[in-house]
């Protein structure tokens, strides 16, 4: 790689961001300048600044970049209805590319040469990471110290920490590698590495054992202008505070855990277990509201790209002409999702229970078994010409089997 005289690190105060800033000065004798993007990480920022510098740092940036973490990589998800491998919310996924966008913010600012992460070799992270620098930075050099160091496991940075006094917040008791943002909180490793166990219940952060949780339903309202959602319970609030607080409500009632094993980007199956509530009921609800407003023909192409939009996020490939493109489409089909979606939360399920919308193309004098202006004889004409096609073909099969 050559000379490097100075390095920006996304550090999270995390296990291996924590070992990176001390092997970093250690094998380049360079200038170490941490960057923190605070995507929700809430009490982990405490004392963090002191930390990098205690550990070798000359500063530590300290960004909030919540806000725009929602506003722009959240919501335009949600609004896509991209979920990977029908389970995962991508609260890690897209977190990646805004982390790595202002870290080669910082690094312009402070004329560095070159940028760090903490994702292992075997991740998706580190892809997403660095498909960011190519996109936004592609002189900078990049240094990716789980591919070319000699630590080898968790345990093993776990120790190399000790050694240099690092307190770090796993222990080789309790190994697992956990993501906290606004969105939603992962874990892996441990005993998680093992498909075949059960979580620890003490290892949740964000939600209550489903089991555990109230007896009584709780409900609420949530309205959408355009795709986004923009009030709970007929108050509107900020972006962050609204997620803030679906979380809180959707944590009280269990809601929103997965434990899934899924294929990542990298070739291997994983097991990962994801905890995201505000955005398990944002979901729901924004879906419903999709229902009552889109034709069915949006409607069906829209969740064709979802899944393609999912893969785009999941692989890291946020800042990329097909991810725009996809946003355009996806901007259109969103000028009349506007209304207000009433769920039930419950016992770790959340069940849309009522929508309305002034663009619903719901018409109950249509839908009505009672007596209405459809004519009903109008669909003999169609189902004969719909089934023109299978008439046809029953009826050449039917003349081939007399002939032999």
């Amino acid at each position: 790689m050559g000379k490097v005289n100075k390095v920006v690190l996304a550090y999270s105060g995390g296990l291996d961001t924590s070992v990176i800033i001390p092997w970093l000065k250690e094998n380049y004798d360079c200038e170490v300048i941490a960057a923190c993007v605070d995507v929700g990480q809430r009490e982990e920022l405490e004392g963090l600044e002191e930390k990098a510098v205690n550990s070798g740092a000359s500063k530590c940036y300290i960004i909030d970049a919540r806000q725009e973490f929602i506003e722009d990589y959240i919501y335009p998800t949600m609004m896509a209805g991209a979920v990977y491998e029908g389970q995962y919310l991508l609260g890690t996924s897209f977190a990646r590319p805004i982390i790595a966008k202002k870290q080669v913010e910082v690094a312009r600012k402070e004329g560095a040469d070159a940028v760090a992460h903490g994702a292992t070799g075997k991740g998706n992270d580190q892809v997403r990471f660095e498909l960011t620098y190519k996109a936004l930075a592609p002189d900078l050099k990049v240094i990716a110290p789980w591919r070319i160091w000699n630590i080898t496991s968790r345990e093993d940075a776990i120790d190399y920490a000790s050694e240099r006094g690092i307190p770090v917040p796993v222990s080789k008791a309790k190994p697992y590698s956990m993501d906290l943002n606004l969105w939603h909180c992962s874990y892996e490793g441990g005993v998680l590495e093992d498909p075949w166990q059960e979580p620890d219940e003490e290892m949740f952060r964000l939600t209550l054992d489903p089991v555990k949780a109230p007896d009584e339903p709780e409900y609420l309202e949530i309205s959408f202008e355009r795709g986004r959602p923009v009030a709970l319970d007929g108050r509107e609030f900020d972006s962050v505070t609204l997620v803030e607080r679906l979380n809180a409500a959707g944590g009280r009632h269990g809601i929103g855990r997965i434990d899934i094993v899924e294929n990542r980007l990298v070739g291997m199956k994983s097991r990962g277990v994801y905890e995201t509530p505000g955005g398990t009921i944002l979901y729901a609800a924004h879906r419903a509201l999709e229902q009552l407003t889109l034709d069915k023909d949006t409607m069906h192409y829209k969740q064709l790209i979802a899944h393609r939009y999912a893969e785009l996020v999941y692989n890291g490939q946020w800042f990329t002409p097909l991810r725009e493109a996809l946003d355009a489409f996806v901007r259109v089909t969103q000028e009349t999702v506007t209304g207000t979606v009433r769920l039930k939360l419950f016992k770790g399920a959340v069940t849309v229970v009522g929508r309305q919308s002034p663009y619903s193309l719901y018409s109950e004098e249509l839908a009505t078994f009672g007596a209405s202006s459809y004519d009903h004889k109008d669909a003999q004409g169609f189902i004969n010409l719909f089934g023109l096609p299978i008439k046809s073909r029953a009826q050449l099969e039917a003349r081939r089997a007399k002939e032999d």
